[in-house]
């Protein structure tokens, strides 16, 4: 909580930030998919929908990157990195 407040304080130096919503910050464990990596990809049988979730602890740093196989697979570009390991398929028994 000692970080929390620290980047509170700094925030509210250089944002007007309104006053909290919650009076207690939520903390705890975060949820993950097995092997740490994210579900990117098309969603099977749905036309149109796709997949950009389960980033853990990550998703601010891979955001971008998420955004970029994304938008190459969609456009139907070379993906900068192989999308078969993120697809949604890989649960399927």
């Amino acid at each position: 909580m000692g970080q929390v407040r620290r980047a509170e304080a700094r925030a509210r130096e250089i944002f007007p930030l309104a006053q909290q919503v919650e009076p207690t910050p939520w903390v705890g464990l975060r949820s993950y998919l097995s092997g740490m990596r994210p579900v990117i990809g098309p969603a099977t049988g749905h036309s149109g929908l796709w997949f950009a979730f389960g980033h853990a602890h990550h998703g601010l740093t891979l955001g971008h990157v998420t955004d970029r196989l994304v938008s190459e697979m969609i456009t139907e570009d070379t993906p900068c990195v192989d999308p078969t390991p993120f697809h949604v398929d890989r649960f399927r028994a």
